[in-house]
């Protein structure tokens, strides 16, 4: 398994056509130890679907390959005391070797419940062309474990999505008198400020304090020598579950005379600490860790979202590592074979 990581590693899956190479090297390796994949392919994004396993329920096992940019000296894995650093160890290539390794031990046990592997390649930019198609597309399940890291914790919820701009209007005039004009950047910033106040900022959950706001970009103005007309502000909001998104855009198209734009909604994950399949990971996870299963919720969100928005319950658990998306990205390699463990011992409890 840990050669397997390294290989992984070692494909610069940054790019669409990288992502996609790895795919295709986890394809072979499946095929190599005599599972059965099927190949996918959407808006020139491939996937593979592998399913082993019988019975009335399917436990859906989803991982991404693709990861975000970095170095080129990040792509070559450096292993040292007990870590593997490199770009993707941890998010999530160290989860993805883990779940196919479990798949091969598994292969030829009899099981009581089918397990579906999904390996995507698109998930860092939304998911939208892999696991949102295998979703629509029937590929679902009862449940879904998605291999993001964890610190071996189960992560059950995650906050929706609202990415939208704001466009604000002015009026130009000489640099030199400015009060001739009316400055569409500082009129956005006053809207994004109310936008800090209105009622939904205020809400809170069982696991959130609040909503998370970003001002992500800004843009306008084209000289110095003359008050800017025009401004578009793009905001990252990442709301709770039980908000009503339409709800949030209302207040914000309530406190601007400006035109707002929705470009990207995704639903919160809202799976229950009571949910029969949760209850029947968590004994497994407290044996193999000799302690209490750490439950938590996301601030971000993943491909859990897809299975969500069916009412699927899913989950985001994987191994333990730190600084993904970072220079010194690693993943402990200890917790990559005790978090294949679970997997394996939380499918024969079927």
């Amino acid at each position: 398994m840990k050669e397997l990581l390294k290989e992984l590693i070692l494909i610069d899956s940054s790019t669409k056509d990288g992502a996609n190479q790895a795919v295709e090297f986890c394809k072979q390796w499946l095929i190599e130890h005599e599972l059965q994949p099927n190949l996918i392919e959407n808006n020139g994004y491939k996937m593979l679907v592998c399913e082993i396993g019988e019975g009335d329920k399917t436990i859906v096992f989803n991982g991404h390959v693709d990861v975000v940019s970095g170095k080129k000296e990040q792509f070559v894995p450096v292993e040292k005391n007990g870590r593997i650093y490199a770009r993707g160890a941890a998010d999530m290539k160290a989860g993805v070797a883990a779940m196919m390794a479990a798949m091969k031990e598994l292969q030829h046990q009899k099981l009581g419940v089918k397990i579906q592997l999904q390996i995507v390649s698109d998930e860092e930019i939304g998911g939208k062309n892999c696991t949102g198609y295998l979703v629509e597309n029937e590929y679902r399940g009862d449940f879904v474990i998605s291999s993001e890291p964890t610190q071996l914790g189960i992560a059950l919820q995650a906050k929706g999505v609202l990415r939208l701009e704001v466009e604000v209007s002015g009026k130009s005039a000489h640099g030199s008198r400015p009060w001739e004009g009316d400055n569409a950047i500082v009129k956005a910033y006053r809207v994004y400020e109310k936008l800090l106040d209105l009622p939904f900022t205020k809400e809170s959950s069982e696991f959130y304090q609040a909503p998370s706001i970003n001002l992500a970009i800004i843009s306008g103005g084209e000289v110095f020598n003359k008050v800017p007309d025009h401004c578009v502000m793009s905001i990252d909001i990442r709301y709770l579950p039980g908000q009503d998104p339409d709800s949030i855009v209302k207040q914000i198209e309530g406190i601007s005379d400006g035109r707002v734009t929705v470009g990207l909604k995704g639903i919160p994950v809202a799976t229950k600490q009571d949910d029969p399949f949760i209850a029947q990971l968590k004994p497994v996870l407290e044996k193999h860790i000799a302690g209490e299963a750490v439950i938590f919720c996301q601030h971000g969100a993943a491909d859990t979202q897809y299975f969500a928005s069916h009412g699927i319950p899913a989950v985001e658990f994987g191994p333990s590592g730190g600084n993904w998306h970072g220079d010194d990205e690693f993943v402990e390699l200890e917790s990559i074979e005790k978090y294949k463990d679970i997997l394996i011992d939380y499918v024969k409890t079927y």
